[in-house]
Parts: C-alpha cells; sequence; structure tokens
C-alpha cells in the first residue's frame, strides 16, 4: 500500500523514540511453531490480548512485522480519554440505551485497566490524570454543554464544566471558549507504555516475534499463519495490525481508511512556563471535526498535534506549519522551536466506531476462529487495552461483551478501492471548511 512508505519516514523523528531506550528485543520466527491462540499485530491491541490470554491460561504466540509498537501505539498522541471516537448516539441508535449504557461503562474499564496494568507490572510511563475537551466559539460551547449534560444524565458520568468566564484560569490560550474537565481520563508517554506491556507479555510466556510479518492465513479448524521463514498454528487466531494487515483479510479493508496524523514537540520550557499554559497539566483536544490536541509532557514540552491527511500525502513543511498551528494556540509561543516532528496512520471508520468481530464463515473453508480488532478511529490508547480483553474473553467462551460490539454495523468506505481516497479527501475538505466558518 502506498501509505507504507511514508509511515516509514515519518516514524524517524519521534520524541517517543528519542525518550525511551529500547532495551528489550524479540527473534524472527524461524520454522514452525504451534500454539492455542496466534496473534497478528504486536501493538497496543495485540500485546493487550495476549496478556490477557496467557492470564487464562492460553499458549500464545505474536507475530510483528517490524517492531512491537512500531506503529500507531507507539506514535501516538498518548491521550486516554472516555468514551468512544463516535458520538454515543451512533451507540444508542444502533444498540439502544441499555448496551450504549454498557459500552460507555466498558469504555471507562478501559481507562481503569490502565492504571492496573501499570501497578501489576511496574510500567513507568510518565501518567498524568485529567483531560480538557474545549469549544472555541459559543456556538460549539454549547453543544458541548448539551453534550456534557446528556452525558452525565443518560452514563453517570460525572464531568467538571468551565464557563467561558472561568476558562483562564484552565489554559492560557486566547482562542478557548469554554470546555469540560475530567479528573479520570489523562495521558502518557504511549511508546513506554507498549514496551512495558511487551515485558508483560514475556514474563507471563508469550512468544514474541518481531520482523515476522504474515503473508498468508490458511483456514481451518486448525489456522496456519504463514511467514517467510516459518509457520505457526493455532485454534484460534486474533487479527489486530490495522491497516497495516496488508491484504491478509480483504474483507475488512473496505471498512477501514489509513488517515496520517502529524505530532510535534517542542524544545523544553521549563517547569514554570510549560505549568502556565496548562495549570492542571491536563491533556487537551478540542471539539472541531479537524481537531488539534496536545499536552504537557512529563520533561516539560508541549507535544502538540493537530494536522491530518486524508490522501495519505505527508503535508509539506511539516514542522513549521505545526510549529505555526502551535503558536496560533499559545502566541506566548511564538519564539519556541519544535525539536520534534513525526506522525503515522490511524484507522478509521465510516461512523468512527470501533469494527470488532470474526472473519465469516465460507463453508467448509472458513471457521469461527478467526477474530478482528479494528477502526478505534483515533481513539485507541485506552480502548485497545479493553479489546484485548474483550477479545480474550470471547476466546475463553464468553463472547457476551465481544459481541456486543460486534454488533455494531459497518459500511464500507465509498468509491471502491480506486475513489474512496478522493471521496474522504473531499467529504473532509466540507467538514474543514465548516470548523473554519
Amino acid at each position: 500500500m502506498s501509505f507504507l512508505n511514508a509511515d516509514r519516514d515519518l516514524s524517524r523523528n519521534s520524541y517517543y523514540a528519542a525518550t525511551t531506550a529500547r532495551d528489550i528485543g524479540f527473534p524472527a520466527l524461524q520454522g514452525d511453531a504451534s500454539a492455542d491462540v496466534a496473534i497478528v499485530g504486536g501493538g497496543l491491541a495485540g500485546l493487550s490480548a495476549a496478556i490477557e490470554l496467557a492470564d487464562r491460561g492460553f499458549s500464545v504466540a505474536l507475530l510483528e512485522a517490524k517492531q512491537l509498537a512500531w506503529g500507531a501505539s507507539g506514535r501516538n498522541g498518548g491521550q486516554a480519554i472516555h468514551g468512544l471516537a463516535c458520538d454515543p448516539s451512533v451507540i444508542e441508535e444502533q444498540l439502544g440505551i441499555e448496551e450504549a449504557r454498557r459500552v460507555w461503562a466498558m469504555s471507562i474499564e478501559a481507562l481503569d485497566l490502565i492504571r492496573a496494568r501499570r501497578e501489576r507490572f511496574g510500567i513507568d510511563c510518565d501518567w498524568q490524570s485529567g483531560f480538557l475537551g474545549l469549544a472555541v466559539n459559543e456556538r460549539k460551547g454549547r453543544e458541548l454543554q448539551e453534550w456534557a449534560q446528556h452525558v452525565e444524565a443518560t452514563y453517570r458520568y460525572p464531568l467538571t464544566w468551565i464557563e467561558h468566564r472561568d476558562i483562564g484560569r484552565w489554559i492560557a490560550s486566547p482562542r478557548y471558549h469554554s470546555g469540560l474537565h475530567d479528573a479520570r481520563s489523562g495521558h502518557l508517554h504511549p511508546l513506554k507504555y507498549s514496551l512495558g506491556l511487551a515485558r508483560a507479555a514475556a514474563s507471563l510466556g508469550v512468544r514474541l516475534y518481531e520482523a515476522s510479518p504474515v503473508v498468508a492465513i490458511e483456514h481451518g479448524r486448525t489456522v496456519t499463519l504463514r511467514t517467510a521463514h516459518g509457520s505457526v498454528r493455532a485454534g484460534q487466531v486474533l487479527l489486530a495490525g490495522n491497516v497495516y494487515l496488508q491484504g491478509l483479510a480483504p474483507e475488512l479493508e473496505a471498512r477501514v481508511m489509513p488517515v496520517g496524523t502529524y505530532i510535534v514537540c517542542s524544545q523544553p520550557l521549563g517547569e514554570e512556563r510549560c505549568r502556565a499554559l496548562i495549570p492542571s497539566r491536563s491533556a487537551v483536544c478540542d471539539t472541531n471535526f479537524v481537531l488539534d490536541y496536545f499536552r504537557p509532557t512529563a520533561d516539560h514540552r508541549l507535544l502538540y498535534g493537530g494536522r491530518v491527511s486524508y490522501s495519505t500525502v505527508t503535508p509539506a513543511n511539516l514542522a513549521e506549519s505545526m510549529r505555526r498551528r502551535m503558536a496560533g494556540t499559545f502566541p506566548q509561543l511564538a519564539d519556541v522551536q519544535v525539536e520534534y516532528a513525526w506522525g503515522g496512520f490511524v484507522d478509521i471508520s465510516m461512523n468512527r466506531a470501533p469494527d470488532f468481530g470474526r472473519l465469516p464463515a465460507d463453508g467448509a473453508s472458513r471457521h469461527d476462529n478467526v477474530y478482528y480488532l479494528q477502526g478505534f478511529s483515533g481513539h485507541g490508547l485506552a480502548l485497545t487495552g479493553l479489546a484485548g480483553r474483550l477479545v480474550a474473553e470471547a476466546m475463553a467462551g464468553d463472547a457476551t461483551r465481544f459481541d456486543t460490539f460486534a454488533r455494531l454495523k459497518h459500511r464500507p468506505f465509498p468509491g471502491g478501492r480506486l475513489m474512496r481516497t478522493p471521496a474522504l479527501v473531499l467529504g473532509m475538505a466540507y467538514y474543514r471548511l465548516k470548523d473554519l466558518l
């Protein structure tokens, strides 16, 4: 796929990679192996599933095409937030209010799971509690307040509303009108967290293989995953590669699109200057359709994301254009340079709801034993952990919670292989114009 070359280039100047020692590594698969469960993809979803399965007594082999946490899991904005990427109304309309409440509760469980794993496995990943959702004008402020009231009334989830007159106490930016604060959500260093999960999985006996791209799947009661130098046979398989599956499951490809997202990290600001920007040190995200998101780092920099590419083409002059965007939000940082600029691709679904399920049965050639997790739509840092737990529950015999998500309906992106990207670019241009107006 054409975005893979761009993705390789975008991984080179990451703040996360520069501040994390990759002091663990795992061999490529050589020869034939077997396991109860084989996992394709060594990101947060795959590693989470591996831990949950090992806890349940399964033997697990995980195959990663590059390095563990090489993709979005190790390069994202680091924000762990309540809910899903889609509006709760998407779930309510499809599944009804009671199931929507269960889904919301599971999204909060996902936040608690991060804390539990940090504590259980001693993962130092710079966790900081707090999230600010902010509106850029009065109209968007009213919409956000209505959303917050709906969440509190329907899901019994407490949020602190921030009036326009008080916004300056929460953020030192002229851009924002009003907002909300969630003390339970937060942010972390995603590469440190992901590698901590990898160490945890290995300690539980999971066999981890890097540089082992799967080139073919042979379906049956026992599934065989083939790489260039070996194979793994397993009774159950999890596909957790998202947009990196590269043709292994063609029936899933039309349901997600790779969308480029880009981040910069400033030079060190010093603790006082950094804290003055966001006194609570919360993660921040606005409510625009094409949104900006940012947060302070543990070493007192500002990490800022805000540009996206729906065409898979990396924006020109990425570092400078993102620096100007950061200074537009914080004019007091006009003299600040950025030291890191990187990006990557997330998998979005048409309705921004997660897409979990099993590959469809096809007579004698297919069995109901290949699961998949995709469509996190840029909101997966916490949700991937929960997804790994749900698929492990299903493989162990209780698919109740997994099937709640599996019942969500997903449409393919319009236009087919040739036209779906141009169609999406046009659609996003419309929403970007709405944000500007």
